[in-house]
């Protein structure tokens, strides 16, 4: 018989155990996943010389001829993006998805040297981060298979922490940590429960990061709640206005005057600047500066007509920081918050501390359930 007093915490630790049990190998392995995830950046630049260049001091080469430079070593392919950062190899992106390809080039801008041609689909990083969002299955499947076990995290975060909660003064003394000299079970059991308790309050952030990334109506809630009742406005496709094509005849490429028209405006910009190619007639020139290049949130995102040069307004969350309200720049951080590169290096070993105590919780949570189980019997 359930004391009546105790019969609310019974049911949320039954809901607690059977919700572990069904999505405790997704949690694990997005756990382990975001633990090698978590300084990839870092990771790279230790491992991958190509990407640093000496800085000079004469003017980088223009995206046009780094463009033509790298289109000859990836040849069939439509370029994305040239990509500047003072220190750092030029990248020029390639990327599309249908058909899928996804090359970067990375050059000296002051030579045109090819430092490296990469295909990402090669990758390490990027083999784990499409099992860490779509479980390397059609994102059609897994990410709604990864959102829903994700969404299982969030509920366990909170009922396990109502189930942490001590009875009184007494045992609360045992809930704050961890009986290293105890036995297996009981340090088992301290691991779950002292562990769980202090990474709850990182993982929740983690947990519902992920699920603005996981579920279209999640994002939709977190921003109409952060925005005082107002509903996000989509992303929309700039223009340019077709009919000048012919206006435009002799004239330098658009990308050439718009990088020029930018560094002069942000002479010894700190950050990266990014020019994408326009991948039609119709399509407007998006540049792309980041003052911050270890976070994407703060970036300004500028939209140019190709022909006019005439800067073009947008209504999204994706143009200029400065005009974004705190909502869109929630929005914006999303990422940053989930890898914990919003808080530095600092954040990124909090995540990494708290992705490895969640890969390991569906195991610890495993063991008492079965140690309990077999006490049962």
């Amino acid at each position: 018989m359930i004391n009546k007093k105790y019969r609310s915490k019974y049911w949320i630790g039954q809901i607690h155990l059977w919700l572990g049990l069904t999505s405790g190998l997704f949690v694990c392995f997005l756990g382990i996943t975001g633990c090698i995830l978590a300084f990839e950046r870092e990771i790279e630049d230790a491992t991958q010389p190509y990407r640093f260049v000496n800085s000079e001091n004469r003017p980088y080469i223009e995206p046009s001829r780094l463009k033509a430079i790298a289109d000859r070593k990836v040849p069939g392919k439509h370029a994305h993006s040239v990509g500047y950062e003072k220190g750092k190899a030029t990248t020029v992106v390639y990327y599309a998805e249908v058909p899928a390809y996804y090359w970067i080039v990375f050059i000296n801008p002051y030579t045109g040297e090819v430092l490296k041609v990469k295909d990402m689909d090669q990758d390490f990083f990027r083999f784990i981060i499409d099992g860490h969002y779509y479980l390397w299955l059609p994102p059609a499947i897994g990410q709604p298979v990864l959102g829903t076990a994700t969404l299982m995290f969030a509920f366990l975060l909170c009922s396990g922490l109502i189930l942490w909660w001590p009875k009184n003064a007494a045992a609360s003394k045992k809930r704050f940590s961890v009986k290293w000299s105890a036995k297996w079970k009981r340090l088992n059991y301290d691991l779950h429960n002292v562990f769980g308790f202090y990474m709850t309050w990182i993982l929740i952030f983690i947990a519902f990061s992920g699920l603005v990334m996981g579920f279209q109506w999640f994002a939709r809630s977190a921003y109409w709640v952060t925005a005082g009742g107002k509903s996000m406005v989509q992303f929309e496709e700039s223009f340019s206005d077709s009919t000048l094509v012919g206006s435009v005849a002799g004239r330098k490429p658009a990308i050439d005057i718009l990088l020029a028209k930018t560094m002069k405006e942000n002479p010894n910009y700190p950050g990266s600047i990014e020019v994408h190619v326009p991948d039609g007639p119709k399509a407007a020139i998006e540049v792309a500066l980041n003052p911050d290049t270890e976070t994407y949130w703060k970036a300004d995102y500028l939209w140019y007509d190709q022909y006019t040069l005439r800067e073009l307004e947008v209504k999204h969350s994706y143009g200029r920081f400065a005009k974004t309200s705190f909502a869109d720049k929630m929005m914006r951080a999303n990422y940053d918050i989930h890898i914990g590169a919003i808080a530095g290096l600092p954040g990124k070993i909090m995540a990494f501390c708290a992705s490895l105590v969640a890969a390991s919780l569906p195991i610890t949570g495993f063991l008492i359930w079965r140690g309990r189980h077999r006490k049962k019997k």
